[in-house]
Order: C-alpha cells, then sequence, then structure tokens
C-alpha cells in the first residue's frame, strides 16, 4: 500500500508517541506491580508486628504461654481484624510444628497450615519473574511469618498470607486504567499529527497544484508562499522556472508558427507519415498531389503500387532510408490509380527517431527538378552577372584615364594651333604641337590595348569538360613554376593530393588559373617561403583546392578589388590574371573566395564540382 506524506507523518508520529506510551506504561506497569507487592508485605509486616507485641505482652511471666494466647481475647480481635487488610487471606499464631493454634478463622485453629512461599524473596526478584508470579494461571499464597520467642527459645510463629489473585485483581484494575490512558495519549497524537501535517503539507499542496497548472500548458504561474521557510524559497525558485518555461514556450510557439508557415509556403512538397504509413501532416505543395481527406490515410491508399512515394515510406519506417533520389511522380495522384510517368522529382525520405531510438515518424520531402534547374540557372546568371559587373567597373577605369589624357592634350593642340609659337624666320613652330600628338596618340594606343584585353575576357568560350586528376593538373603547374622557385628559395608543398577525387573541368583552362595563382604567390615572396597546394572533398559533390603562400600579403583595402579586371598593385601588372581565374572558375559553375593577412601570406580557395 501506497502512503502519501502526510499518512507517512501522521503514522511516524502516532508510531513514535505509541512506542513512548508503550514503554512508559510498561514502565509504569512494572512500578505499580512492584507498590502492590510492597504495600502487601508492609501490610502483612505490620498485622505481624500488632499481633508479636500483643502475644509478648500476653505470655510474659505466664506458665502456660499458649493457654495465655487462646485466653486473651484482645490478640483474636487483631488476628481478625486482618480479614479487612487488603490482599491478606489468612492471620494465625502457629506452634512449632506449624498447627494454627488462634486464627482469624475459628475453623482454621487446630489444623496444620501447609506451606507458602515467602512474600519477601518476591519482593526481592526482579520485575519481570514478580510480574509472571502475580499472573500465574491458578495464583498463589505467600507468608509474611514472624517468630514468637519465650527468653531466647522460639516456641511458635505469626503467619500472615498473602493472595497474589488478589494482587492481580488490584493490578487488573491500574492496567485498565493505564491502558485507557494510553490508548487517549494515541488517539490525541493522530488528532494533532493530523493537524500539524495539514499545516506542514500546505505548501507541498500548494506547489503540486502550480505543478499540475503547468503541466496543463498553463502560463505565468505563480505560488504564493511565505518567505520565512525552505518552501518560500521553493517557491521563488518555482517563480522563477515558471517565468522561464513561459518564455520558453512563447519563444518555441512563435518558432513553431513561424516554421509552419515557412513549411506551408516552400514550393517542396513535405509530408511526414507514422510508422505504419498514415498520413500525419502535408503542406500545400504536397496536398496539391493528393486525393482530399488525405490526412490520416495510409500511404497505401495514397499512393498506387509501383509509386515511388509508397516505398520509400515503406523503407524509412523500416529503418532504411532512402534519398535523394530522382523519380517520375503523378501530379495527382488517389486510390487505385495506375502509376504515370510526370514530373522529374528529386525525393529523400528520412526516420525520425524518438529518444528511445525507435522510429516514430517518416518524412519524405519532394523536389521539382524542373525547377531546382531553373533556380540553377538563375544562380549561374547572377554570378555572370556578378562577373560582368567587376568586368565594367574595371574596364571604365581604364578607359577613363585615356579619354580625360586625349582630352585635355586636344584642348591643348588646339591652343597651340590656333597661336603657334614662330621661330626666328617667322614660320611656324610645331613642335610642341606635335608632343601633344605624340600624347594623343598614346593614349589611343592604352584604349586599343585595353579594348582588346576586353575582347579577350569576353570572349566565348568552347570549355572542353572532362575529368582531371587534382594531382596531374598541380604537377604541370609544379613543373612550370619549379625554376622560378628554385631561384628565390620558395618550396613547393602538395601532399595527399592522389587521394581527391577528380575535378569536371577543362584541364587548359584550370592549369592556367592555377599557374596565375603559384606566380602570383612566388613574386609575393622575393625572399623565399612557402607554397602549399591541398585539396579536398567538400560538401555538394564538389572538390576544395587551396593555394596558399607565406607572402607579404595583400592590404585589407585592395581585398575587395583583386579580381576587378586591370586592377594591379605591381608597376608592371596589367590586372587582367586575376581577373582570368575568378572568369575561368564561374566559366566552371565554382566558386572562389581568399583570405590575407598583410605580413603572413595569402591563401586562395577554389571549390569546383567533382567529376561524374
Amino acid at each position: 500500500m501506497h502512503l502519501g506524506i502526510k499518512g507517512k507523518q501522521i503514522g511516524g508520529v502516532s508510531l513514535i508517541v505509541g512506542l513512548a506510551v508503550v514503554a512508559l506504561s510498561l514502565l509504569h506497569v512494572i512500578f505499580v506491580a512492584r507498590v502492590l507487592l510492597d504495600e502487601s508485605r508492609a501490610r502483612a509486616e505490620m498485622l505481624a508486628e500488632t499481633v508479636f507485641l500483643r502475644a509478648k505482652d500476653v505470655v510474659a511471666g505466664q506458665a502456660d504461654p499458649w493457654a495465655a494466647i487462646r485466653a486473651d481475647g484482645g490478640l483474636r480481635t487483631i488476628l481478625e481484624s486482618g480479614a479487612f487488610a487488603r490482599n491478606v487471606t489468612y492471620a494465625a499464631i502457629c506452634n512449632t510444628d506449624g498447627v494454627a493454634v488462634v486464627a482469624w478463622d475459628p475453623s482454621r485453629e487446630g489444623k496444620l497450615l501447609p506451606p507458602a512461599g515467602d512474600l519477601d524473596k518476591l519482593v526481592a526478584e526482579s520485575s519481570v519473574r514478580q510480574l509472571f508470579s502475580v499472573y500465574r494461571s491458578q495464583g498463589e499464597t505467600l507468608d509474611v511469618s514472624l517468630p514468637l520467642l519465650l527468653g531466647s527459645a522460639k516456641f511458635g510463629t505469626i503467619r500472615i498470607g498473602v493472595s497474589t489473585l488478589l494482587i492481580r485483581e488490584e493490578f487488573s484494575r491500574e492496567l485498565w486504567l493505564v491502558g485507557v490512558t494510553s490508548l487517549v495519549a494515541l488517539l490525541i497524537a493522530v488528532v494533532v499529527s493530523a493537524s500539524f501535517a495539514r499545516l506542514m503539507l500546505r505548501p507541498i499542496h500548494v506547489i503540486r497544484s502550480g505543478l499540475t497548472r503547468l503541466g496543463r500548458g498553463e502560463l505565468g504561474v505563480r505560488l504564493d508562499l511565505p518567505q520565512q521557510d525552505e518552501f518560500g524559497e521553493l517557491g521563488s525558485f518555482f517563480n522563477v522556472v515558471s517565468a522561464q518555461l513561459s518564455a520558453d514556450r512563447s519563444q518555441a510557439a512563435g518558432q513553431k508558427a513561424g516554421l509552419q508557415a515557412g513549411v506551408e509556403r516552400i514550393e517542396d512538397e513535405v509530408a511526414v507519415f507514422s510508422p505504419a504509413g498514415e498520413l500525419l501532416f502535408a503542406n500545400p505543395a504536397m496536398l496539391a498531389t493528393l486525393p482530399a481527406g488525405a490526412l490520416g490515410r495510409p500511404a497505401d491508399d495514397l499512393f498506387p503500387e509501383g509509386h515511388p512515394y509508397r516505398g520509400l515510406v515503406r523503407d524509412a519506417a523500416a529503418g532504411r532510408p532512402a534519398g535523394p533520389i530522382t523519380a517520375a511522380v503523378p501530379g495527382a495522384v488517389g486510390a487505385g490509380d495506375a502509376p504515370a510517368s510526370g514530373e522529374e522529382r528529386l525525393v529523400a525520405a528520412y526516420g525520425i527517431m524518438g529518444r528511445d531510438g525507435q522510429p516514430i515518424g517518416v518524412l519524405i520531402v519532394a523536389r521539382d527538378v524542373a525547377a531546382l534547374g531553373r533556380v540553377q540557372s538563375m544562380l549561374n546568371y547572377s554570378r555572370k552577372l556578378v562577373a560582368l559587373g567587376r568586368l565594367s567597373a574595371g574596364v571604365a577605369h581604364e578607359v577613363k584615364n585615356p579619354l580625360n589624357a586625349i582630352t585635355i592634350h586636344l584642348e591643348l593642340l588646339d591652343q597651340k594651333l590656333s597661336d603657334p609659337a614662330r621661330g626666328p624666320d617667322g614660320e611656324p613652330d610645331l613642335g610642341p604641337a606635335l608632343e601633344h600628338v605624340r600624347v594623343i596618340g598614346g593614349a589611343v594606343q592604352r584604349l586599343d590595348q585595353v579594348m582588346q584585353g576586353f575582347i579577350t575576357f569576353t570572349r566565348p568560350e568552347n570549355l572542353v569538360l572532362q575529368a582531371v586528376a587534382v594531382a596531374s593538373l598541380v604537377g604541370d603547374v609544379v613543373r612550370v613554376i619549379g625554376p622560378e622557385c628554385e631561384q628565390h628559395g620558395i618550396t613547393v608543398e602538395a601532399p595527399g593530393l592522389d587521394r581527391v577525387p577528380d575535378i569536371s573541368g577543362d584541364p587548359t583552362m584550370l592549369q592556367q588559373a592555377l599557374l596565375n595563382l603559384a606566380l602570383n604567390a612566388c613574386q609575393a615572396m622575393p625572399n623565399g617561403g612557402t607554397l602549399r597546394f591541398s585539396a579536398a572533398a567538400a560538401r555538394g559533390h564538389r572538390v576544395e583546392l587551396t593555394v596558399e603562400d607565406t607572402g607579404v600579403g595583400i592590404k585589407p583595402e585592395h581585398l575587395g578589388r583583386i579580381f576587378d579586371l586591370y586592377f594591379t598593385t605591381r608597376k608592371k601588372g596589367s590586372g587582367i590574371g586575376l581577373s582570368m581565374v575568378y572568369r575561368t572558375v564561374q566559366l566552371h559553375d565554382g566558386e572562389i573566395e581568399v583570405q590575407s593577412t598583410e605580413g603572413r601570406g595569402t591563401t586562395f580557395r577554389i571549390v569546383l564540382p567533382q567529376s561524374a
């Protein structure tokens, strides 16, 4: 049987009080038994002493003491008064043979009194022995005896008998009183402990009520408990936790609403099935492909035999998730519909596991391959726009300076020709004008170079995509730059490239791009250093190439422009190399980024697609 805290407290207090009452009652019982025996012995001794004193006076100077004793009425009266003494059964004066000469009961006179136990010995016994003797089933009579002397010789005995049955009756009355007192004390203890438990356990009931309200989902539950004890501190802690839970639930509710709104708005088809295959949730994109009333129905009813979703749900529920796979999915299906070819979907199935590791659901996500292709095309177009923006910025900058020079020198040339200087012979001096013509010619030549570079940069490339081994690609570059690296004391490292998957690309263009990066790195380490090539597989079926040097680095203000066409920080640089690298990476549907710390080196990371 399960006991609550209140029951345990009442039981515990009652048990303690009960044990205390029982212990005190036993002590009291033992004390009462000893007192009753002592009182009985004291009465018997007092009666024996009275008889002894009277008998002593009676036999003094008598030739026949027994005749004097029999004839003395006062002595007989004293013996008969013993009948009124508590627990006394007889009082007699016996001769040396044990025959009663005078007794309170005349019928016993002249008869032999049977021997009896000694009351003094019982009084000297232990409490347990005393109780055992008092409660012996038949009971017994114990004597208190006092010898009668005549001179120095004993001629008789005064015997007072005390019955243990009478002592038992008196003791039982005392025991009943003790029992009633103990029972009353126990009942009072139960009532007091119940009241005390109710008072002490009230905070616990308040806390339990608060926890119940929290369990029902109520927000902002607070407990009003006194702050003078530990329960008050517990109530304060409960209020803090309740406030935190309320805030967390509000935040979770907002996140759930946002997540649900996001799932409902995405174009991908999303559905959640139970382990038994029943549809639990589907966003609008998925519901559009399902019959009406689809929620709660099993996948076998929603999808016909051969439908990819049907098998994916079954496999994921069995712990065999699959995906992503490309499958033809009908636009709308229903129970009994025959499978038909439809739009291609990129489908994935995932098992949703509970805390115990057991499946609690299956998540199906499907994406329209055609829409995915359109998105990819838009991304590629956006990248091309970014590249075009960089190109336009570089071209505008390079064209602006020659045009400004041409404009200025044309104005100066106009001034020189309008009012030409005269020589000694009076003829016009065309030397200054020809100088302006030469400057204008140089600017036009610069414009031509810029336009030639622009045409080269924008010329459509006929990419020859094939599987390219990274180790072979980097090896070709290292062989080309080897002599220059030895000349400048540069160490080249290229570890673990043979363990990297092949990439898909044009080997000639990729080699030229890596060569440009390697040459720039060598020029950034005129006093020697380390040039490191590395590669690793990346997420999304791609490969990451890294070119790292320990050179002078790039200034922070220049990092954002290094891929711009014609931008260079070297006096004899063309500003086309890194732009061509950027263009090559864009043509290969890749990504490039740079990290540099001035004085410590530069790292270029190129991400390219893996070869199929």
